[in-house]
């Protein structure tokens, strides 16, 4: 008897080969045909009510959906899915990582899915424009390479989210950060102190940054400004989300991060949120900080706030030459805290580090930690601690003005 994946293919060209190129034929169309066929197949008539199901979903997913990685996305507990090539799939769920026990039929089939991605936002990825970046309808975001570029095959990563943004309860819960922490950064977010979230690939970056917009008052008006849209800011009426553009060999001119910054100070924002600085937008960002926009949000990758801090330098001076003093000077003018998250060795997401920036003698940047994570004991393979206040915040004069006392007493 036939396997199960070449009964799937010789269905899913028997339900194909029943259609007519003027057929525009609806889902429920579709799956009515995938039945019709198999109940003509002996082959599906010895096999059980359950893996009759199982072969139907997957022709179905394969002619309308994402083949062998809808079962995948339709787990919402997956938080990541990489494809290197049609025979190797992986998963990301509960911080662990996982083969996939499915392949593509075909490297043409993981063909069709990746224009079927990419079709959807009206992109363009084929041999001269081998690197696309995209998303799927619940704004998981897409990164597509192919081949020559990708040595072995064409590379599929997607990073999703979940459909509800966490709150800071529901960090708190997950001992992502501690109660009397998370009130303290929640007070300076309603004193629209500028907030800079930094951290390494996967440390939880933008899910953070989600949870601390949600105590902006909500009668402000937030600009948010995005390499991939990505951002669930809930609860803000007056919201304007806006998206790069990449230019394309058609003739498409490219709308960069700086140039989104620089509208953006023109729609009258109280606030401005930048999901992730990686280049010479940077220095716009500082500048946007300054000129009456606090309470600003942004993040970045980085080790450490240090090492962040490091980064940005090297960002502004991509943008313009200027004087590492007067660089560290609009570094430290512009950030007021460094939030710093991190993957533990036991697959955990916490918040490592606050610390505030303060501008020291002859530019120089002062790092006040102001809480820490710090380990205890390690139980069953999960890391123990808990986060320690260090220092009290010494630039008050926001919190002055907002009426808000930053430590909870």
């Amino acid at each position: 008897m036939l396997g199960e994946m070449e009964l799937i293919n010789e269905i899913r060209q028997e339900v194909i080969g029943t259609f007519q190129l003027e057929d525009t034929l609806d889902d429920d169309e579709i799956k009515q045909t995938i039945y019709e066929v198999m109940n003509q197949s002996d082959k599906v008539r010895i096999m059980d009510l359950h893996k009759r199901k199982r072969v139907a979903s997957a022709v179905f997913n394969s002619l309308r959906k994402m083949d062998i990685l809808q079962d995948l996305l339709e787990d919402s507990q997956i938080t990541e899915i990489m494809v290197n090539g049609p025979n190797h799939i992986f998963y990301e769920k509960g911080g662990q990582l996982y083969k996939w026990d499915h392949t593509f039929s075909s490297t043409e089939k993981l063909e069709d899915v990746i224009q079927q991605i990419v079709g959807r936002n009206n992109k363009m990825v084929n041999e001269s424009v081998p690197i696309v970046d995209t998303r799927l309808a619940d704004a998981s975001r897409v990164n597509i390479v192919l081949p020559p570029i990708a040595v072995d095959g064409a590379v599929i990563s997607i990073r999703r989210f979940p459909k509800e943004a966490l709150t800071m309860k529901k960090l708190i819960e997950m001992n992502s950060i501690g109660g009397e922490a998370a009130m303290f950064l929640a007070n300076l977010v309603r004193a629209r102190y500028n907030i800079f979230i930094s951290g390494g690939t996967g440390s939880g970056k933008t899910t953070f940054l989600n949870a601390l917009s949600m105590f902006i008052p909500k009668d402000e008006r937030i600009v948010t400004i995005e390499d991939s849209a990505e951002l669930q800011i809930q609860g803000i009426e007056n919201l304007v989300r806006l998206e790069i553009r990449r230019a394309n060999f058609e003739g498409v001119q490219e709308i960069t991060m700086t140039d989104l910054i620089k509208t953006a100070l023109r729609m009258r924002p109280d606030r401005i949120i930048v999901g992730e600085v990686r280049g010479r937008e940077a220095l716009d960002m500082l500048q946007a900080m300054q000129s009456g926009h606090d309470g600003s949000l942004s993040t970045g990758h980085a080790d450490s706030p240090k090492d962040m801090v490091h980064r940005l330098e090297t960002m502004v001076l991509m943008a313009m030459e200027l004087p590492l003093q007067a660089v560290r000077a609009q570094i430290s003018s512009g950030i007021d805290i460094m939030v710093h998250l991190g993957r533990l060795r036991d697959k955990s997401r916490k918040v490592l580090e606050i610390c505030e920036l303060i501008e020291g003698d002859r530019g120089q940047i002062i790092y006040s930690p102001l809480y820490q994570f710090v380990e205890e004991n390690e139980q069953e393979g999960k890391i123990i601690g808990k986060w320690v206040k260090k220092n009290s915040l010494q630039n008050k004069t926001k919190c002055k003005l907002a009426g808000v006392v930053p430590e909870v007493l």
